[in-house]
């Protein structure tokens, strides 16, 4: 074979190596784009619609409705303290729903004893409680993240006993063991981070801790005694971002105005949606996960002992509007709280809201 011939071939295997590591980044056609700002400056947002056609994507179709006219729920049956105010009918019906949303294959004694079913014993049983009680909770509270949409169990959980898409800390490698030196976290291709090597503790820092997000400067050089923020901080930032956008099936002009990422009132309205999503999911961490921490099974628990719990695919798996913005909450109003009076979502973290723009006067 001539030198000639033997470099052509091996060109003509780089271009297809390289092809092929492209192809496999990206989604596959067709995906349908849609302009989202002014033409000619790349505002767009492209999505994959077969997504919206997979059956994890569609809400499961609504129980046969019963009245609410009769005895109610707390008044027939022993240890009912949340949903008390349902009619017996409406009560068996929502129990009924749940257990296909959250165990199908186990059934009722998943969480109650079957010879008591007013029987605390199993922790499962103190646990979907105080989901209920959360679920109703975050329907009545968080419409700057939902709007009137709202959340069932299935939204979640999806037919699992354990939401799929949950997450846990991780332990920080033992770099004396490895010999490579500390990873700091990072460096790794990571799930948690759309498969970047961007910091893995991003969810303990942003969706449980109140870390600041915001790291770009307002000024053309770095002026340290204004703005102290490491590039460590701006890699963590980014690798939240890339979460939400793996999260959601979005890119980055789903919430920013590309050429101007830090001005709120050049950006899409998503991104105020997001900002109180990023919010709504501290508050469900560090006051409805976290205390559930000491009654769990070691089963149940990560690595580091701590509790599984949300983030942005919990919910969303993938699609920037769960279950395609499926409204289950109005075929289940039990799972509609009371709004708390002195709820406030600045206590979960006020960075950015000067920003804010007025969604109802738009």
């Amino acid at each position: 074979m001539s030198s000639k011939m033997y470099l052509n071939r091996s060109l003509a295997v780089g271009a297809l190596s390289a092809g092929l590591a492209v192809v496999v980044g990206c989604e596959r056609p067709p995906v349908d784009s849609e302009q989202k700002g002014y033409r000619g400056t790349g505002m767009e947002e492209v999505t994959n619609p077969r997504l919206r056609d997979d059956d994890l994507h569609l809400a499961p179709e609504a129980a046969d409705p019963v009245s609410a006219e009769g005895p109610k729920a707390g008044e027939i049956y022993q240890n009912v303290e949340v949903l008390t105010d349902l009619s017996v009918a409406e009560f068996t019906r929502l129990m009924q729903s749940m257990t296909d949303w959250v165990a199908p294959d186990e059934g009722c004694t998943y969480c109650h004893d079957g010879n008591d079913f007013a029987s605390e014993e199993l922790y499962t049983y103190q646990v979907s409680r105080q989901m209920i009680e959360m679920n109703r909770y975050v329907n009545a509270n968080w419409e700057s993240h939902m709007d009137d949409t709202g959340v069932t169990c299935y939204t979640c959980h999806r037919g699992e006993n354990l939401p799929e898409e949950s997450w846990f800390a991780e332990p920080e490698l033992d770099f004396n063991v490895h010999g490579l030196g500390n990873d700091q976290m990072q460096n790794l291709a990571s799930e948690k981070v759309g498969f970047t090597s961007l910091p893995r503790n991003v969810f303990e820092r942003y969706l449980l801790g109140h870390d600041d997000l915001r790291v770009e400067g307002d000024t053309i050089l770095p002026n340290l005694d204004e703005w102290d923020v490491s590039l460590q901080d701006t890699e963590a930032s980014y690798g939240l971002m890339m979460h939400m956008s793996d999260a959601t099936g979005s890119n980055c002009t789903t919430c920013h105005n590309t050429g101007r990422l830090g001005q709120w009132d050049e950006s899409p309205v998503e991104r105020e949606i997001s900002w109180h999503g990023i919010r709504m999911t501290r508050d469900i961490n560090a006051n409805w996960m976290e205390p559930l921490e000491a009654g769990q099974p070691d089963v149940r628990l990560g690595p580091t002992g701590d509790i599984a719990k949300v983030q942005c695919a919990t919910c969303h798996y993938g699609e920037q509007l769960p279950l395609d913005g499926a409204k289950m909450v109005d075929d289940y109003p039990g799972l509609m709280g009371e709004e708390d009076e002195d709820f406030d979502f600045l206590q979960f973290g006020d960075l950015g809201t000067e920003g804010l723009r007025d969604r109802d006067a738009e």
